[in-house]
């Protein structure tokens, strides 16, 4: 029987010389950045490197804290059925080393993609797309 919770999150928006990398997910086929659940008693800065490193096969060695998005647009429904409210802490960082190795479990592909040639909205993770937008849109403010 499909559940209702609340989900604390932890994430990194990975960067380099004016291109994200993203993964699209297994379970909607849309695209994201790496992260996830922080596990009971998980530091959180320790969860959104573990999550990347599992997801990506990359090791974040230094992270920056983005923001903390929560609200109605957070709400997901899972193909499972399980219903989350997602709190996501979201971290950017472009420093990482490693190989891309995607999670066979999880991540369908990872792609590295011009910051300004991303995939539409509607290919974008719903719990992700305000969060991604915002950081696209404070990064070309920077230019």
């Amino acid at each position: 029987m499909p559940k209702k919770f609340q989900l604390t999150g932890a994430s990194v928006i990975v960067y380099k010389d004016n291109r994200i990398l993203l993964q699209q997910r297994q379970d909607n086929k849309c695209w994201g950045y790496p992260g996830g659940r922080i596990e009971l008693g998980e530091v959180v800065e320790e969860a959104a490197k573990r999550e990347t490193l599992e997801e990506t096969g990359l090791t974040v060695h230094s992270l920056e804290l983005f923001g903390v998005f929560s609200g109605p647009d957070l709400h997901h429904v899972y193909p499972d059925g399980n219903e989350v409210d997602i709190i996501d802490i979201v971290f950017t960082s472009s420093d990482f080393s490693g190989e891309l190795k995607a999670q066979e479990s999880e991540v369908r592909n990872l792609k590295w993609f011009d910051m300004d040639a991303v995939p539409e909205e509607g290919q974008i993770s719903p719990p992700v797309r305000r969060p991604l937008r915002t950081f696209l849109e404070a990064h070309k403010r920077q230019l």
